[in-house]
């Protein structure tokens, strides 16, 4: 008979797979957003870079305070307000031609991917909200 293994327990925000991804796709959006023109500095590119650092930023503040719930809750909704703001200014970055729509797909996909575990984290708040 097979033994279960404990799943290991995440004790920092750095080890959840949102974080990670949303981490990972901001740095990609950094990178890429070195080549807009230089007119767009202090629009497009400064806005694509942070919203898409906000993300990992509501959730360190999240999981921080996640002893509250509601708080946890709230900065979990901050973090999908915030993909969903990076994937408006990705539309427009491919409208404009600064990225290719084989890029924007791919970012927009990861964006999806986010939502899709902020919800289910945030269906799941108990289970993150128990501090033992």
């Amino acid at each position: 008979m097979e033994e279960k293994t404990k799943p290991k327990k995440i004790e920092t925000v750095r080890q959840l797979k949102v974080y990670k991804l949303a981490f990972e796709t901001a740095m990609e959006i950094f990178v890429i957003t070195k080549k807009f023109p230089q007119d767009e500095r202090y629009s497009l590119t400064d806005q694509i870079r942070r919203s898409s650092r906000s993300i990992c930023a509501n959730l360190a503040e999240g999981w921080r305070k996640r002893r509250y719930k509601a708080v946890f809750i709230n900065k979990l909704s901050d973090a999908a307000q915030e993909a969903a703001e990076t994937q408006t200014w990705l539309e427009f970055s491919l409208a404009c031609h600064y990225i290719d729509q084989e890029t924007f797909n791919r970012l927009d996909t990861f964006y999806e991917q986010i939502f899709a575990m902020l919800i289910g984290m945030e269906r799941k708040a108990d289970s993150f909200c128990r501090i033992s």
